[in-house]
């Protein structure tokens, strides 16, 4: 009964975030387009980080008012469940969901008969039944091809996330971007803004082409600068293979009878998401679709948005790096769904009883700086102490499954000391998140580990895609080395890593562990929620934690630097890391005062929850992403679709006109004759422009300087006016 109090109360909060701010725009629903969602390890149909982002950008939607629905896929198998053999091989076991026990009934359309669409694959029509959530205020609808109106092969489809072959990937993300958007039509729903999460959805901007191009006559170019103006796409990952990209000829295999509803020809239609390989043949990259698609785009921390721009910069030749339009909203958490409840009552006590509602808050935070230390210190020795119990208890599940002796199987009871340091590691293991660094001088953290007065304690846990072989080379490594002796005991490693396992060690660890090869974390969301739960971050200085590292509430290993080699930035990185646990972390650790209480460790712990918790909420994350993006490009594409769409229209024959021209421009330089100049003088420079035909209304003329590189390019520049 208080837990539906709560609920009700919840549901009927009169002045929301959104409708306070954003009154006139309460009826503009967003729809988020993702091939995983993570609400709940009872429902996993999530892989990593990317999904579990979903469920908790889904979970703030509903906490600010958001006007707001998800569209993804409903995998009944879902995502694999890892074991970990006695040998450290990692075996994928797949189980089938039953969609009666979990939350979500058949969404229906407005006149109450089961949603169900159909997209075209090659030769025939695959239908899938629409399945809706229902997260607080917001819904998510899920698309699911295992019905009888399917061939056997066809309702595999919808099975499993993340698995099969590229003839699986391009059938599933069809269903997902063209279904997913014909789901919200039969469904009633037309939204204002599309939020294409990665690039898998991409073919919903199609869609939504052909439905222009089809229902109101216009053009492609048209109907492209209409759903562009509607449209945001966020990038997730600077690695090659979390970018889907597809082989022409399955492209036009299966797109052949689609580009004519659209207007176009083959050679446009691929040329849309032309991805040049070096030595190999052109690919259609889902990521440039989106890109091109989409007038605003972005990457999930300011470093990954940096990298974005550079290496999405072949989308716009000829621009410069700083101004590719990607921008970056830094990823967060929803905090309530992180947070031990514990950490929870201390937030109700000193920071303020209406917290949740203001997370976002970096002022009210600050108040936990006070919040006396001995308080701090019981809470994390408890959340300690249930880790390790769970710990316990899930390592001797894992030895009794393998067959090992009693005597092991019973030694799990006495695993882990309360009292030493632990560190926690645990993520998806692809390779450039470097699982093994922390090995790479054995000896050396055999040592540490075996200090008697000081030792270290170090729990791993993530799974490899079924494919990634170097990923699962990796775990079978540690479960290796965690048998050696000198780790034996004090280094184990946790199968089958979900949403409750990452509750545990995110509440549970002292130190938070990520060491990725920079730059190649786009955000990582892991070590956030360990900081509002008082676990303290020591990490490379990639993804979130260059916004969020301040000296004082956790620790950095090695540089803000970019490494050639990768040998060296291993070296390097492993001696930091080595370097800082041995001079600063251990030794703060353990430093106590007379009440036997680490002062200096519990000021860094306050001090990254009172800094760290609200500057990394999602809740601060949906309110950039609605200020910044959402609102704008519902304004946007308001104004492309007013008035029989007439600015599409305007807009399309300008840049067709700009197009046709802009061979004929030129431009003459006269550089000034100077041979030096002072700081701050001024300097004059003259341009002719030769225009042609081209009206100089068109046109805006600016000065690029800066540093020359050898080669006569500009290293960096600053632009005039």
């Amino acid at each position: 009964d208080r837990v539906l109090e709560k609920f009700d109360t919840y549901m009927a909060q009169p002045n929301t975030w959104f409708n306070t701010r954003y009154p006139d725009l309460k009826d503009q629903v967003v729809a988020y387009f993702s091939a995983e969602f993570g609400l709940h390890e009872a429902l996993p149909i999530y892989s990593g980080g990317l999904g579990i982002l979903s469920g908790d950008h889904c979970k703030s939607a509903s906490d600010i008012d958001l006007p707001f629905v998800g569209v993804g896929l409903l995998y009944n198998q879902g995502y694999f469940r890892q074991r970990i053999n006695s040998e450290g091989i990692q075996e994928a076991h797949y189980e089938r969901l039953q969609f009666a026990d979990l939350p979500m009934m058949p969404a229906r359309t407005p006149d109450g008969q089961v949603a169900i669409v159909g997209v075209e694959l090659p030769g025939r029509t695959v239908y899938a039944k629409v399945w809706q959530i229902n997260v607080g205020r917001i819904k998510i609808y899920l698309l699911d091809t295992d019905i009888e109106e399917n061939s056997p092969e066809d309702r595999g489809f919808s099975a499993k996330l993340y698995g099969g072959d590229h003839e699986m990937r391009i059938a599933q993300e069809i269903i997902l971007g063209i279904g997913g958007v014909r789901a919200l039509r039969i469904l009633g729903l037309n939204p204002a803004a599309f939020h294409l999460n990665e690039g898998h959805s991409a073919f919903s901007s199609l869609e939504r082409i052909r439905e222009l191009v089809g229902n109101h006559g216009l053009t492609f170019d048209q109907a492209r600068e209409v759903v562009a103006a509607s449209t945001i796409f966020t990038t997730h990952t600077p690695v090659p293979a979390g970018n889907d990209a597809f082989g022409f000829d399955l492209v036009e295999r299966v797109f052949s009878k689609y580009w004519p509803q659209l207007g176009i020809g083959r050679d446009e239609f691929l040329a849309l998401a032309r991805q040049e390989q070096a030595g190999g043949p052109p690919l259609f990259s889902m990521t440039i679709l989106a890109l091109k698609l989409a007038k605003t785009s972005n990457g999930v921390s300011e470093l990954h948005g940096e990298v974005s721009r550079k290496i999405w910069r072949n989308v716009w030749p000829g621009v410069p790096v700083n101004e590719i339009p990607i921008t970056s909203v830094t990823n967060g958490i929803h905090t309530e769904t992180w947070l031990a409840p514990a950490v929870g009552e201390l937030f109700d006590k000193y920071v303020a009883p209406d917290w949740r509602g203001r997370i976002e808050d970096r002022e009210l935070f600050a108040k936990f700086e006070k919040v006396p230390d001995a308080e701090v210190w019981e809470i994390r020795k408890r959340l300690k102490r249930e880790m390790i119990a769970f710990l316990r208890q899930r390592i001797g599940k894992q030895r009794l499954n393998n067959g090992e002796s009693p005597a092991k199987v019973k030694a799990a009871e006495e695993l882990f000391d309360p009292e030493a340091l632990t560190i926690g590691f645990a993520r998806r293991f692809a390779t450039y998140k470097r699982a093994a660094l922390l090995f790479r001088d054995a000896g050396r953290l055999a040592k540490l580990i075996n200090d008697k007065n000081r030792p270290i304690q170090i729990v791993f846990a993530g799974k490899a895609h079924p494919a990634d072989n170097p990923g699962k080379e990796l775990i079978r490594k540690l479960a290796q080395l965690a048998q050696q002796e000198g780790f034996s005991g004090r280094v184990v490693l946790v199968e089958d890593y979900d949403i409750g396992v990452a509750r545990y060690l995110v509440q549970g660890v002292d130190i938070w562990l990520n060491n990725p090869r920079r730059p190649l974390e786009a955000s990582g969301t892991s070590g956030e929620k360990a900081a509002a739960n008082g676990v303290l971050n020591f990490s490379v200085l990639d993804g979130w934690w260059p916004e969020g590292f301040n000296g004082k509430n956790g620790w950095a290993i090695g540089e803000e630097r970019a490494y050639k080699d990768e040998e060296e930035q291993d070296e390097a990185d492993a001696e930091s890391l080595y370097h800082t646990l041995e001079t600063q972390i251990i030794p703060l650790y353990y430093d106590r005062d007379a009440a036997d209480l680490p002062v200096g460790w519990l000021a860094r712990v306050k001090n990254a929850i009172a800094t760290l918790t609200p500057q990394f909420s999602t809740q601060r994350m949906l309110q950039d992403y609605t200020n910044r993006l959402y609102v704008p490009a519902t304004r946007s594409g308001q104004r492309f679709s007013h008035n029989q769409f007439e600015l599409a229209e305007k807009v399309s024959a300008w840049k067709g006109m700009m197009s046709r021209i802009w061979d004929n421009i030129r431009i003459e330089a006269h550089p000034p004759r100077l041979q030096k100049a002072m700081v701050g003088q001024e300097i004059e420079v003259v341009a002719k422009l030769h225009l042609g035909t081209l009206d100089p209304s068109n046109v805006r003329v600016e000065i690029c300087h800066g540093p020359m590189r050898n080669g006569g390019s500009l290293a960096d520049f600053d632009v005039v006016p």
